[in-house]
């Protein structure tokens, strides 16, 4: 019986070892976003999340949430793509994440629209998120 269970907790700790999830965030003024990029067993997985509240000059603007998910492949060697397609749309969502030692940058394409609303983009126009350590 012992031997069983010490194989179990074998098998466990072989999985756990090729388990990786990294996360980033970056709060622009009333902005928010958080990129979570999970990597098990050579797939990767991408979730990404913004929160925008207005800032000083959106103000006829409303708050707005959205939230992309699914697996990613690796394009190069420090960029990941995920290709979303919207329900009930033709339209897909590309988001192009580059990653640095530091933190990350993404890109989203016009089909992004479709997930996004009002303010809200999962792009950071240049300035990168925050690899959390």
């Amino acid at each position: 019986m012992n031997k069983y269970i010490f194989l179990a907790f074998c098998l466990f700790l072989s999985n756990a070892a090729s388990a990786r999830t990294d996360h980033y965030y970056l709060r622009d003024g009333n902005h928010v976003r958080h990129l979570k990029i999970s990597q098990v067993d050579g797939k990767i997985n991408v979730s990404a999340d913004v929160d925008f509240e207005p800032n000083a000059n959106e103000k006829d603007s409303y708050p707005c949430s959205a939230e992309i998910s699914g697996e990613a492949k690796s394009e190069a060697e420090n960029v990941i793509v995920l290709k979303k397609q919207a329900e009930s749309e033709a339209s897909y969502c590309e988001l192009t994440i580059e990653l640095s030692a530091n933190g990350a940058n993404v890109k989203q394409s016009e089909g992004c629209d479709n997930f996004v609303a009002g303010i809200c983009k999962f792009a950071t126009d240049g300035k990168e998120l925050v690899k959390i350590k």
